[in-house]
């Protein structure tokens, strides 16, 4: 299995210079079957990494500009009537796609936002009484901007939750800007990316991650981190079940990644940030990423729990 997902990496960087550590994430997200918020300033190549994901992964691909102006029906699709055959129809929206990238999710109004709660928890859209099942696998790649930005309404904790991860793409590197600078097109490297799975194989990758072993131990320590963001009194809530499920999936999928069959208390440690700290408020510390794509909620978290239990 590791021969084949190990090529993946190598092609994204290709597109995606110097971002090796969040392509990793974006992959574990997937593999987990997770759904993926990129969160960043314009033009940091959130939308690349939404397209060489989709394309590496041999998956078909859709895209929706979100607006202030955009209607759940532009998403999901609507019965439109045929006067010749007086029948109406249905005329599916672009979430009938295995990836829907929500380009600037945040700058939908709250009603637009929430068309998507049920298809990223069911995998399904039910429109005038009428349940459709979407496509296999199914993901959503949102983008969004800082709030502080202008235009922005901020995602419910209900739609945060059903993000399986958090990221932020950050700066270039100064070599890696050199590059694009020199005449490095990310657009063509994108438009020559080739399919190195299909559909079916990414499903059979994410069978395998479900069979990565933890042990006791290791899910004990997922446990007393969750625990903590419930009763430590710097946070205002904590880890929803969803969240702590998450972790484990997540953990799983890096280990996967990194040629091994057995999390270890480092694959959490790598995921941790990027699974929770989009899910958790703290009146003491930010939950904001940072250029490590880390947040200080997340970082005292690791730091306040031990791997192993006090005797």
């Amino acid at each position: 299995m590791n021969d084949k997902v190990a090529p993946l990496l190598p092609a994204i960087g290709t597109v995606l210079l110097g971002k090796d550590r969040q392509v990793k994430l974006a992959l574990s997200c997937l593999f987990s079957q997770g759904h993926l918020l990129i969160e960043d300033l314009p033009g940091m190549g959130k939308t690349t990494l939404a397209q060489a994901l989709a394309r590496v992964l041999g998956l078909d691909f859709k895209r929706v500009q979100f607006t202030n102006d955009l209607l759940p029906g532009d998403i999901l699709g609507f019965n439109m009537y045929d006067q010749a055959q007086q029948a109406f129809h249905f005329q599916a929206g672009a979430i009938f796609s295995q990836v829907l990238l929500a380009d600037e999710i945040n700058r939908a109004t709250p009603k637009t936002q929430s068309a998507l709660l049920e298809a990223m928890e069911e995998k399904q859209v039910t429109l005038d009484g009428e349940t459709r099942a979407l496509p296999s696998p199914f993901f959503v790649i949102a983008t969004q901007n800082p709030s502080s930005q202008a235009g922005t309404y901020p995602l419910p904790e209900s739609q945060l939750d059903r993000f399986m991860m958090r990221l932020s793409l950050g700066y270039p590197s100064i070599e890696s800007e050199k590059q694009l600078l020199k005449g490095l097109d990310a657009r063509e490297q994108l438009a020559n990316l080739k399919a190195l799975f299909t559909a079916t194989e990414l499903i059979e990758v994410q069978k395998a991650v479900l069979d990565i072993t933890a042990t006791d131990t290791l899910i004990d320590y997922i446990q007393r981190l969750v625990l903590t963001t419930r009763v430590d009194s710097s946070f205002d809530y904590g880890l929803s079940p969803r969240g702590s499920m998450a972790l484990l999936r997540a953990a799983k999928a890096w280990a996967l990644l990194s040629g091994r069959q057995h999390v270890i208390p480092e694959d959490v440690q790598n995921i941790f940030h990027a699974v929770a700290a989009h899910r958790i408020s703290s009146s003491h510390y930010s939950t904001d990423l940072d250029e490590n794509n880390e947040s200080e909620a997340t970082r005292y978290l690791l730091k306040s729990v031990d791997v192993l239990a006090a005797a």
